[in-house]
């Protein structure tokens, strides 16, 4: 089960997850415009990764069933 709350900060999405059995979860979703490139897209994210004090390392990959997966296997 997953709770999510939606901001929109500027062109980008910020979703806010809670999510049963792995925890919470922030996610940025840059919604871009035709003229914009994929380069752009990077430097609003990390922006506004900057500006909530995310680091590099804080960055996870994968979906949370995959997540959910990998636990029960262990």
């Amino acid at each position: 089960r997953k709770t999510r709350t939606l901001y929109l900060v500027g062109q980008t999405r910020l979703h806010l997850d809670e999510v049963e059995g792995l925890g919470e979860f922030m996610e940025l979703e840059v919604v871009m415009r035709p003229e914009q490139s994929d380069l752009e897209g990077q430097s609003i994210a990390r922006d506004l990764m900057t500006r909530l004090g995310v680091l590099e390392e804080d960055l996870l990959e994968g979906a949370y069933m995959d997540m959910l997966e990998g636990r029960e296997r262990k």
